[in-house]
């Protein structure tokens, strides 16, 4: 090794002394040293000019000549080390780096958190040494770390002792979204009332909209499955709808439509599941309702072709129903037409509508079946239908796993796009349905009298328009007064043959008995009779009939007692013993020994002992 190292004069002549081999490892490790320190220069040099060759021949033939032997060391070394695979060329300088996909993964995810970090803390890059402002930054560290009471303390010092505060607004939004993350039904409660306060106080701040997304969230948060109490979900459909119509100009509108879209999905399916409830049932008229109220109210619904197939199907059973009467064939084929009608645009308007659905080829069967003409959708309805079927989400394992942990609703499948409703139409009820089931079966069995009966109607509601036209016109011009009205024993009109000459429109008419000629009688007492009226139909004060009343009658004597223990009646006029001071003296029962025992008498024995009666 130390002639391949160094110089020949090296090697002839001994370079450690004689004294051990502790020295000559020593040496050897330092040497050992310097040798990669200079591999490590000679590749360095490599990389940077590639164009070099890396032969080792070249490399002593063209390295100079060592004018220091420090450096021979230094030389040898970069001609063995280099003497490796020369085929791999070197990257060069203009090379683009490619970062590999778990470098872009956490720069998306740090990107994301810092975005969470700024929609939570807008005012965090923000460097003020004022107290106010480090005491909001104090209560948002308390709030990211969980420890709501101490924000909660820190948010209301900032707002009682600062009170012309720059943070106010936001001081009073972290307040109320420190009860909003930490959870529990009472928290969500006071949460929802220090969102609706902040509204109140500042109605016309960009973050009144997130307030109003907030409040729609905790009642979406508190929704339980469809078949449960749905008063939470109908809540949230009316703060989001609020926060959508009050607020159409925030940054946060597609956040909200979103959230409204999961709403009325679970509504959706809550009135789908009580439509086909009922046409299990064969409770054709409220499954129709429930039907016909999803498809107008929900036109997003991820089963909305189910659900008109369920509708055109009640149709179809309610068209082999009237197969089955007895009836005229001519009313039959007419009700027959109207129930065919409307089963074959419900599966209509799945063939054109949601072309894309899962349950097309349902409908189109059942079309096929009824030997109707199946329509053809056209480009934009195809274009649009597939666009929403696109949108939504498909079931995954963890889906599966929350659904079954969870008691929320199931939205997975809900539009991601599209418009959610902002106005319920009129809902379907089932006594209409009943009503119109009647009025075809009427029409279809008489349809003259129908027609009959729809003129008359209409002849009614115009003669009763014309009558309300004359009657104002005939009205007087100025009101009737007191003194206008005839008394009761007024003579009687010659024409008419009645006191009145003509009775004004709304006076009642005064009755026909004695009075005041105001259609009142006044009596003071049973059996005083009325007075004659005096002038304008007034009756003189006091009563007419001065006769004294009868004198209180004597009560009856009171019937006989009767002992209902010993079932005898008491003598009449039996007088009770007296004691010496002449009060009633209280007799006491006979002692019977076979109904009670005490320490003066002596105890039951034998079998009266034993006998409870």
């Amino acid at each position: 090794m130390v002639s391949l190292f160094f110089p020949t004069a090296a090697a002839t002549r001994s370079f450690f002394p004689r004294r051990g081999i502790a020295p000559v490892l020593s040496a050897a490790v330092l040497l050992a040293g310097g040798l990669l320190a200079s591999s490590a220069v000679a590749q360095q040099q490599t990389s940077a000019a590639p164009q070099q060759s890396t032969d080792t021949t070249d490399l002593k033939s063209t390295a100079p000549a060592a004018a220091d032997p420090a450096e021979a060391p230094a030389q040898a070394s970069a001609a063995v080390l280099s003497n490796t695979d020369t085929s791999k060329k070197t990257r060069k300088s203009s090379d683009k780096v490619v970062q590999s996909k778990d470098t872009v993964k956490n720069e998306k995810a740090s990107q994301k958190a810092r975005a969470q970090q700024m929609r939570t803390n807008p005012l965090q890059d923000v460097k003020s040494e004022q107290p106010d402002k480090q005491l909001y930054d104090k209560a948002m560290v308390a709030i990211n770390k969980g420890r709501y009471e101490v924000a909660r303390l820190d948010l209301q010092t900032l707002l009682s002792t600062y009170s012309d505060s720059e943070y106010q607004m936001r001081a009073k939004l972290a307040f109320a979204d420190s009860w909003y993350r930490e959870g529990g039904s009472a928290a969500l409660a006071q949460a929802e009332t220090e969102y609706h306060d902040f509204i109140i106080f500042f109605p016309n701040a960009p973050e009144a909209a997130e307030a109003q997304l907030r409040i729609g969230d905790i009642y979406f948060k508190q929704i339980d499955r469809p078949d449960r109490d749905f008063a939470k979900a109908v809540h949230a459909q009316e703060e989001y709808r609020t926060m959508l119509t009050q607020y159409p100009d925030s940054e946060l509108i597609p956040q909200a439509k979103q959230h409204l879209r999961e709403v009325q999905e679970v509504l959706a399916t809550r009135e789908s599941g009580i439509a086909a409830f009922y046409a299990t049932h064969e409770n054709w008229v409220a499954s129709i309702a429930r039907a016909q109220t999803v498809v107008d109210t929900y036109p997003l619904y991820s089963h909305i072709d189910d659900t008109l197939i369920g509708l055109g199907d009640a149709y179809a059973a309610q068209s082999r129903y009237i197969h089955t009467l007895k009836m005229p064939e001519d009313a039959k084929a007419r009700l027959l037409k109207i129930y065919d009608d409307q089963a074959v645009a419900a599966y209509s308007r799945v063939v054109t509508q949601y072309a894309a659905s899962p349950h097309v080829e349902d409908a189109r069967d059942r079309l096929e079946a009824m030997n109707v003409p199946i329509p053809e959708p056209t480009p934009d309805q195809l274009a649009a239908s597939q666009a929403l079927e696109d949108s939504r989400q498909t079931y995954t394992l963890a889906n599966r796993a929350k659904g079954l942990i969870l008691h929320g609703p199931d939205t997975v499948q809900t539009a991601r796009i599209g418009e959610p409703s902002l106005a319920d139409p009129k809902a379907t009820l089932a006594p209409a349905v009943a009503k119109k089931i009647q009025e075809a079966f009427t029409t279809a069995s008489n349809p003259n009298a129908a027609a009959k009966a729809n003129t008359a109607v209409a002849a009614t509601t115009a003669a009763g328009t014309a009558a309300d036209a004359g009657a104002s016109a005939a009205a007087p011009a100025t009101a009737m007064s007191l003194q206008d009205i005839p008394s009761s024993d007024a003579a009687p009109d010659a024409a008419t043959g009645s006191s009145f000459t003509a009775t004004p429109t709304g006076v009642a008419p005064v009755s026909s008995g004695g009075g005041t000629g105001m259609g009142v009688t006044i009596l003071s007492h049973p059996g005083a009779t009325s007075t004659t009226p005096t002038a304008n139909g007034l009756n003189a004060v006091g009563p007419a009939n001065t006769t004294e009343l009868p004198p209180i009658e004597k009560a009856a004597p009171a019937p006989d007692a009767v002992n209902d223990v010993a079932g005898q009646k008491t003598p009449q006029g039996q007088a009770p013993t007296l004691d010496k001071n002449g009060n009633p003296k209280k007799t006491k029962a006979e002692y019977n020994k076979k109904d009670e025992s005490s320490s003066t008498h002596k105890k039951k024995t034998g079998l009266d002992k034993l006998n409870p009666f």
